[in-house]
Order: structure tokens, then sequence, then C-alpha cells
């Protein structure tokens, strides 16, 4: 009986290990972060990126039309580099 209660006991005790063997892992990186890159988010190769491949960056979401300087709904590399230079909040 005692070894069973030794052993709950144990359980019990490491359970909280658990969490912090993960808190060594990075933060998550962004898409952009990941990719690094126009090519990685322009999905279809097609030169440019479209808002569902900018989704793939939640930040690129949030400043797209800003970024989108001629307006026909798509970033080229140009556009893509000045909205990615510039720091994002």
């Amino acid at each position: 009986m005692k070894k069973i209660h030794l052993l709950a006991a144990a359980a019990v005790a490491v359970i909280p290990l658990a969490g912090v063997a993960g808190d060594d892992k990075e933060k998550p990186k962004t898409t952009t972060e990941q990719s690094g890159s126009f090519d990685a988010l322009d999905a279809n190769k097609d030169g440019r990126i479209s808002m569902p491949e900018a989704s793939a960056d939640p930040t690129l979401v949030e400043s797209f039309s800003k970024a989108d300087k001629n307006g026909d709904g798509y970033l080229d590399s140009s556009e893509y580099q000045s909205s990615s230079t510039k720091p994002r909040m």
C-alpha cells in the first residue's frame, strides 16, 4: 500500500516538470521569419503575393493593403521589401 502512495506521489511530483520541459523551446516564429523571403510566400511562383498567400504571415496580412502601393491586390517584390523593412506593430 505504501508503494502505491509513494508511486502516486512521485507521479504527481513529476507532472509539473512536463510543462518546464517545454519552456526551453523557442517562441514560434512568424511565417516571414521562417520563410525569410518573398519567394517562400509566393506559393504559386507567379512573382507576386496574393492575399491568400500573405495569410501565411498574419503580420503581413495586417499591412497588406498599405503595402499594395498600386492597389492591384498583389504585392510585387518591391512592395513586399518596402513593407518588410518597416517596423511592424
